[in-house]
């Protein structure tokens, strides 16, 4: 046994297969706890908020989200493509970064002062006072900052391969963060104390990010004209998808938010939570599906068979999915509090999209990973009809019209993706001599 364990460790390809063992374990078991901590504390703040205050944490976190989106713009995107051309030199990657978290600072002031004003309004639109809908914008600030800055300092690492201590700063900050709602929200059950206590956790990872980076790019750089104008170039590629994306993600919130009720959109938010198990799925299949689908030859009859198989596995998944959430649905509304426990066809409603939409962006990247990309003038104009045209025939006042506008939104870009992808499958001939490694 003792002489199988050496020559396995001196055997190149057993032993880089050894290491990337431990770094696919390493890296699922950290996911699998930063998901289930962010788990736990959003049901945690589901059940400590009053529903009116949860309706407002719900339009505060929304907004976060999309703030983060239009400040970055596709900048982080540009400086991993820029530091990933210099990341064995400390000063020119602490120059790609400077020059990075510049640009990043003047984009961020521009969405601030671009969301503040629209978080005002429907704070105020859904009977928030002056000073409630102050004190949450506020407590938005070190989240947002935060959230942008951390993005960045991450890169270094992540071009040296430094996972494990990334993944330690994560489940570090997701405990924190969980002990630190737990301990407000007891005493002080307010929305902006909920938004408060899940920022303040990241100026503790940033603080230990940056000086894990620091370890890789010299700090106090000047800016790089040169390097800001390749950044920029990028930006100006990826900024309208990222533009799009902010209202098109989130198109529930904001329907439900402008037409709907206070209790509405407090339920929407709730029962957004339980969608967050649908992220280890994600998951699994970007760490070991699309991978492979990746790497297969362009054979088209080999390829349209692993597409239909996958799509067909997904497929399957999301029935048993569904199947089990309108089994147990009191028991998973029980989770979430009294206040939501009659909502058990919403609840299934709510699922029957998410499934949907978590086959639609798995066609998407099983595309994407052959080079495969719809034209953004076909696939952004559809996606904005099929909402503008669910919106008119289904009453989006109702939380119910809502998950069915989710419902065919979501199967539309299904739709979109499976005749795209084997449009493309038609285009492929078969190979000849080779050998195929199946999935």
């Amino acid at each position: 046994m003792k002489v199988l364990t050496q020559r396995i460790q001196t055997n190149p390809k057993t032993a880089k297969l050894l290491e990337w063992g431990k770094l696919v374990t390493v890296m699922g078991s950290a996911q699998i706890a930063v998901q289930a901590l962010g788990f736990v504390g959003g049901i945690l703040v589901i059940r400590l908020l009053p529903t009116q205050e949860y309706a407002l944490y719900t339009l505060a976190n929304t907004m976060l989200g999309t703030m983060v989106l239009l400040a970055d713009g596709g900048i982080s995107t540009g400086v991993m493509a820029q530091g990933g051309q210099v990341w064995q030199d400390r000063d020119r990657l602490g120059t790609v970064l400077a020059t990075g978290m510049d640009l990043r600072r003047r984009f961020a002031l521009i969405s601030l002062l671009v969301a503040t004003p629209a978080l005002i309004y429907l704070l105020r639109h859904h009977n928030a006072s002056w000073l409630l809908s102050i004190l949450l914008t506020l407590s938005l600030i070190p989240a947002f900052f935060t959230a942008l800055s951390g993005t960045l300092w991450e890169i270094g690492p992540k071009l040296h391969q430094r996972i494990v201590p990334l993944q330690s700063i994560q489940v570090g900050a997701s405990v924190g963060r969980l002990a630190l709602l737990g301990a407000s929200l007891f005493l002080f059950p307010w929305s902006y104390v909920a938004v408060l206590s899940s920022g303040l956790p990241q100026i503790w990872a940033n603080l230990r990010l940056r000086k894990l980076a620091h370890t890789y790019a010299t700090p106090d750089q000047p800016v790089d004209p040169v390097i800001r104008q390749n950044i920029l170039n990028k930006v100006k590629r990826l900024l309208p998808d990222a533009i799009y994306y902010c209202f098109s993600a989130q198109f529930a919130v904001w329907l439900m938010s402008l037409f709907g009720s206070t209790a509405a959109v407090a339920s929407l938010g709730a029962l957004g939570r339980l969608a967050v198990a649908l992220s280890l799925f994600t998951m699994l299949f970007s760490s070991l599906i699309l991978p492979r689908f990746a790497r297969l030859p362009y054979d088209g009859s080999l390829l349209k068979r692993q597409f239909s198989r996958i799509i067909a596995g997904l497929l399957l998944l999301s029935v048993g999915i569904v199947g089990g959430v309108w089994l147990f649905s009191t028991q998973i509304l029980w989770v979430l509090g009294k206040q939501y426990a009659n909502l058990e066809t919403e609840v299934v409603l709510m699922m029957v999209g998410k499934c949907i939409a978590l086959v639609a962006s798995s066609a998407f990247l099983l595309c994407t990973s052959k080079g495969w990309v719809i034209n953004p003038l076909v696939s952004i104009p559809l996606s904005i009809a099929s909402i503008v045209c669910g919106a008119f025939f289904i009453d989006v006042t109702s939380l119910r019209g809502i998950f069915m506008l989710d419902i065919f939104v979501a199967a539309v870009q299904l739709l979109m993706h499976l005749v795209y992808g084997y449009l493309q499958l038609r285009n492929i001939g078969p190979v000849s001599e080779a050998v195929v490694a199946e999935l």
